[in-house]
């Protein structure tokens, strides 16, 4: 058995030739594990002579049983041989298969790309300052009393005002004709709050109790009815009441209560720190993106359309997933979006194809520095991955190895071998003088 490799970009092209001593010990292979596999009349599992075989299942399936025999056994040892990682199927081409007779054949493949590293240490990249304002620590406050907040009656004349919660009676109707999902009874919508189809809150807005409306409203385009969607209609509204949010008052009793602090300034101070942790963190997260992105800019290659597919696969997916865990499933999920599957996969394709390109160079580099995964590594990832889980770590061991997935565990422990090069070896680049100047003089919490 031999072959010969052509590679043009990710294109790679390979030509067996298997000795025709070869083809006749696929052939002989292929009749026994027939025989093996089924049941004729006479004859024990694995006893029937080729005859038989052939006079039931016909010489054709032989045939295709030792060609495909020869097929995988070729392809396997060309991969280990050419050191090729393909990343879709192979297609066949120019077979010649007879039994007796040397066989041909050609597979051509999508092949990985193997990228031109350009300058991925010592890069600088401008890290945002985390910087919190007072106003950022104001809203945080506002957030805890709005959390304890429960709803009164406005008081006697109270006109409606964005915020407040109308409690409506409404039915709509398209064409004068009332539809599905259009009349409610007793509904406390938020006005502000954009629930309804767009325009129909603003028009309660300066309405009071016991008064009544027609608001007019067109159905947005990619509304997620079909029949409704671009439509105009009418909703006939009665307020039956106003209502609105009554907070706590933020005193130091308030705060020891529901809080772990003991003052309005403890408070104050403690959420300082906090969202100043945040805003760091936040920052080093988008610094490194930041790094791997400029790294994989640097770097020329071009990425075969199939990656990216099966990359968006994997993502919907993974959203498919997490709509179940919410108790919902994809098909209500693109029901109440508007979207179809070839629009959640263009949604999905942007992201999909920066991940695969940042996979293709930060394994390149992993190649290039000669970065090794040892046990240490694949154990501290299984102990991450069932901590964060609240998985015991024989279980999340044992579904590793059911489900085939210890080559992705260590891809991506080598990936983040990578990137820790890039980002250790990189420098902070200084702000500009200007945004620094703008910067400086930003408000502060003090």
């Amino acid at each position: 058995m031999s072959s010969t490799f052509e590679r043009k970009g990710n294109a790679g092209t390979l030509v067996f030739t298997i000795p025709a001593t070869e083809v006749d010990a696929a052939f002989k292979n292929a009749v026994t594990k027939i025989a093996n596999n089924v049941n004729i009349p006479g004859f024990r599992k694995g006893k029937a002579p080729r005859k038989v075989i052939e006079n039931h299942y016909g010489i054709e399936a032989i045939k295709s049983e030792a060609f495909q025999m020869v097929v995988n056994k070729a392809y396997q040892k060309a991969l280990e041989e050419h050191k090729l990682v393909p990343v879709a199927d192979p297609k066949l081409e120019d077979e010649k298969f007879e039994e007796g007779k040397d066989a041909s054949f050609k597979l051509t493949m999508t092949l990985k790309p193997e990228p031109e590293l350009g300058e991925y240490k010592g890069l600088g990249v401008e890290k945002k300052v985390a910087r919190v304002t007072a106003k950022q620590v104001e809203a945080a406050m506002e957030e805890l009393r709005n959390r304890h907040a429960h709803m009164v009656v406005a008081p006697e004349g109270t006109k409606i005002e964005k915020g407040d919660f109308a409690i409506i009676d409404f039915a709509g109707t398209v064409d004068g004709e009332p539809f599905s999902g259009g009349e409610g009874k007793g509904y406390p919508l938020e006005v502000g709050s954009n629930s309804f189809i767009p325009g129909f809150e603003d028009q309660l807005v300066g309405l009071g109790k016991g008064e009544s409306t027609d608001v007019k409203v067109t159905f947005p385009k990619d509304y997620f009815v079909e029949e409704l969607a671009g439509k105009e209609a009418v909703f006939k509204v009665n307020i039956q009441d106003v209502k609105r949010k009554e907070a706590p008052e933020l005193t130091d009793e308030y705060v020891a209560k529901e809080t772990e602090y003991k003052t309005v300034a403890e408070l104050k101070e403690g959420y300082k720190e906090r969202l100043k942790a945040a805003a760091e963190r936040d920052a080093q997260i988008q610094w490194e993106h930041d790094l791997i992105t400029t790294a994989v800019k640097n770097a020329k290659f071009d990425v075969p359309a199939v990656m990216i597919e099966d990359r968006i696969t994997q993502m919907v997916e993974e959203l498919k997933l997490s709509l179940e865990s919410r108790r919902m499933n994809l098909e209500t999920y693109m029901k109440y979006t508007g979207q179809d599957m070839a629009k959640i996969r263009e949604n999905q394709k942007e992201a999909a194809t920066e991940n695969v390109k940042a996979d293709i160079v930060l394994d390149a580099i992993a190649k290039k520095e000669n970065i090794q995964v040892d046990m240490n590594d694949v154990d501290g990832e299984i102990s991450a991955i069932a901590s964060q889980h609240g998985a015991k770590l024989d279980e999340v061991k044992k579904i590793i190895r059911n489900n085939g997935s210890m080559g992705l565990l260590l891809a991506n422990i080598l990936r983040r071998k990578a990137a820790r090069i890039i980002i250790d070896s990189a420098t902070k680049a200084e702000k500009p003088a200007k945004a620094e100047k703008e910067a400086k003089g930003a408000k502060e919490e003090k």
